[in-house]
């Protein structure tokens, strides 16, 4: 013990801990410094020792002197002092190499010095103070755990509500299948249709924009036609009233002039007809556009039906991706737990090495105990023995002594006779 790894206190610091954390009650109030110094007191270092053992095992202090019931011990109530010091010596001794104390003995409890005793007592401080720390530390880590495992089962009850909500999202009602099918044929038909109808839309201005070409054409043209004749008409005026024809070339002038007017009329017949035409062409491309704004206001509530489906399967990505995440945070979860279970396996496998360890001791010290109360057993019958030897050994010297006693009154008497007898002679 003279190189400690753990420090020495002085008696205030000693006495002030021990009354606050292992005594109790009118012990805590009587134990003072005066119990360790300048001499410590065997009373008050074993009632420490015994408090300590029954706050850290739960061994009671009135439990170290019952004496066990066996045949062979003759008058317990004389061994009821020798089992209390021997009970608590052998565990203490069990006890203070956890405390870094390996030298611990039977002076200690009977004769106690105080520096020795102030060195085993700041031992047991320091493991008391590194106990105390351990189990805060233990239980954070059991709330820690109990946090954790309730977190992971309201996980677990997430993601089981979210399967459902994915499930009743994607799987259709029976009784809406046959109506959904419906849409989806339904839904098919109308795009091919309107793909006709885009195709039919497509060639129809394709053939408006060619008859609006040509009836540009030919506007220009008759416009033209009219400027010609205009113009003619200015020249025949000037040339009537600058020359005099003659009856037979204004006759033919006239005729020709009147064929002109017929190729005229015609041409203007012939753009009205088609003028008429392109009008019910454009009446029915009118009534094909109403048609079409139909279509596409059917599109437009497809394509409404379309995004809220899109809205949908957006919600069930999300829905899926924070299934994923909570998987990922359940399988983090499981792995600290697992790290746990296998840090309090290893925990519980070192803690019943111990057990084992401490057990034989035990089994170890109590058998040398057996053997030394079979020893002392032997000792008593021995002491009996001689105790008997001596009680004939004194029956014998008093039967000695009377003898003696006897033979010298015989003597006394005799020589008295041979006293008497030269007298009277």
């Amino acid at each position: 013990m003279t190189e400690n790894t753990f420090p020495v206190h002085n008696t205030e610091t000693l006495v002030s801990f021990y009354r606050t954390d292992v005594l109790s009650g009118q012990e805590a109030k009587h134990f003072n410094k005066s119990d360790l110094n300048p001499v410590p007191k065997p009373e008050a270092v074993q009632t420490l020792y015994m408090r300590v053992l029954h706050l850290l095992t739960g061994f009671r202090p009135e439990c170290h002197s019952m004496v066990p019931l066996l045949e062979n011990i003759q008058y317990p109530a004389y061994h009821e002092g020798a089992t209390y010091i021997l009970s608590v010596y052998t565990r203490m001794r069990q006890f203070l190499p956890m405390c870094l104390v390996y030298d611990f003995s039977l002076n200690d409890l009977l004769a106690p010095k105080k520096q020795r005793t102030l060195t085993i007592l700041s031992a047991i401080m320091n493991f008391l103070h590194f106990r105390k720390q351990r189990m805060e530390l233990v239980l954070e880590k059991q709330a820690k755990l109990r946090s954790d495992m309730d977190r992971l089962q309201a996980y677990t009850r997430s993601n089981q509500e979210a399967e459902k909500k994915i499930e009743m999202l994607t799987t259709i009602p029976p009784e809406q299948q046959a109506e959904a099918d419906e849409l989806a044929a339904a839904l098919s038909h109308l795009q091919t249709s309107t793909m006709q109808e885009y195709q039919e839309v497509n060639s129809t201005n394709e053939t408006i924009a060619e008859w609006k070409a040509r009836i540009a054409e030919e506007t220009q043209k008759l416009a033209q036609l009219k400027v010609d004749a205009g113009n003619l008409k200015e020249d025949i005026s000037k040339l009537k009233s600058q020359i005099v024809e003659s009856p037979e070339e204004l006759k033919s002038q006239m005729e020709k002039m009147k064929e002109s007017v017929k190729s005229i009329k015609s041409s203007i017949k012939d753009t009205d007809e088609r003028l008429v035409e392109l009008q019910n062409m454009v009446h029915g491309v009118t009534h094909s556009e109403a048609e079409i704004q139909q279509m596409f206001s059917l599109l437009q509530d497809l394509e409404s039906s379309m995004s809220h489906s899109k809205q949908q399967q957006e919600e069930e990505q999300e829905l899926m991706a924070q299934y994923e995440k909570k998987q990922k945070e359940l399988k983090h979860l499981c792995a600290e737990e697992s790290q746990l279970k296998r840090a309090q396996t290893m925990k519980m496998d070192k803690e019943c090495k111990q057990n084992i360890r401490k057990q034989k001791k035990k089994e170890m010290k109590e058998q040398h105990v057996q053997e030394v109360l079979g020893h002392c057993n032997q000792i008593h019958q021995k002491r009996e023995e001689m105790a008997a030897r001596i009680q004939e050994i004194s029956g014998e010297k008093q039967q000695l002594k009377a003898k003696i006693s006897s033979l010298r009154e015989v003597c006394s008497k005799e020589t008295e006779k041979a006293q008497v007898q030269p007298q009277t002679a």
